[in-house]
């Protein structure tokens, strides 16, 4: 079942994903019964906090983490469903950005060979061509070929080992980029023009992004929907300002209030939750958030709330939403 309107022509569509893994002899409920769709050109913001099944859904859908069921539609091919070349072939057309810079480069290689290594893979064999490819792209990201193709990664600051890993994203040139968590690692001063390389490069090369972050503001500022994540389900999807705006779910609300207000005078908002959040081994029956929300009631704990429209647009998993 789609749990929101679809475009047309999605350029990745989600259906009904479930992640599972045991650890100790557990089976933990990281993502469950997911679905979700972003079309051609679009960037989706996939927020919640950390633990939710964020970063197992994007791995989900680059198939790094196998799924137990549901299905993985890129461009109309089931990832899922592929194995060996054919898989191989179709992520050239789906790449990663990693959440930490640094540990995502291999430290004895130097810049230019990092970024050839998916050219290397994809079978460009010409070296010359390689070069100039990863030349290009390089200077795509603001950084200076000759100074950074013949050096290594601990020479270079994070937010330049960023730009990095950009770069080997972009190089294969891609349809559609992972962000998982781009700019959680990096100073604050750092993150504002890693976004605007984002931007640039969305717009240079008609990149589709999902962007991963528990930062609401940075989502807000990149995002032309939103999708909110709790214990591996989605809560509510909808366009960015509406949902800032208006949030429809308890949860989403918990979260627009938790973002901090640069005002000495403004006292922060009362919180709509209280207590940690469950543990996936054993989420609670029937709505997950129901142990931390004010609204919850008889029903709350034996109904698994749907995706449904509280808005144009918008779609809220509560039977009490806020809107």
């Amino acid at each position: 079942m789609m749990l929101q309107s679809s475009p047309a022509d999605p350029l990745l569509k989600v259906e009904n994903l479930v992640v599972e893994y045991n650890v100790g002899g557990k089976t933990v409920h990281a993502v469950s019964s997911v679905s979700l769709d972003i079309a051609r050109g679009e960037t989706l913001g996939l927020v919640g906090e950390s633990g939710c099944g964020k970063s197992t859904l994007g791995r989900a859908v680059l198939q790094l983490r196998h799924a137990q069921s549901g299905k993985v539609l890129f461009d109309g091919n089931d990832l899922t469903a592929m194995r060996g070349d054919a898989l191989r072939k179709m992520r050239q057309r789906v790449q990663l950005i990693f959440q930490d810079p640094i540990a995502s480069l291999n430290p004895r290689r130097r810049i230019g060979d990092i970024v050839a290594e998916p050219l290397v893979i994809s079978g460009v064999k010409d070296p010359e061509k390689r070069k100039q490819m990863v030349s290009d792209v390089l200077s795509a990201v603001g950084l200076d070929p000759g100074l950074v193709m013949g050096r290594l990664p601990h020479e270079f600051s994070g937010g330049q080992c960023q730009r990095i890993c950009i770069a080997r994203a972009l190089v294969l040139n891609p349809d559609f980029i992972i962000c998982d968590e781009p700019v959680s690692a990096l100073d604050v001063s750092i993150r504002a023009q890693i976004l605007n390389l984002l931007e640039e490069m969305k717009a240079r090369y008609g990149l589709t992004l999902l962007f991963i972050a528990h930062d609401l503001a940075v989502v807000k500022a990149v995002s032309d929907r939103v999708a909110v994540m709790y214990l591996g389900r989605l809560c509510e999807v909808g366009p960015s300002e509406q949902l800032f705006a208006r949030p429809a779910h308890p949860y989403t609300a918990l979260l627009i209030e938790a973002i901090p207000v640069p005002d000495p005078d403004m006292r922060p908002a009362e919180a709509v939750a209280v207590g940690e959040p469950p543990s996936p081994i054993a989420p609670p029956s029937g709505c997950r958030f129901r142990t931390r929300c004010p609204r919850a009631d008889a029903k709350c704990s034996t109904e698994v709330p749907e995706l449904r429209a509280v808005a144009p647009g918008q779609y809220a998993a509560c039977h009490h939403p806020l809107i």
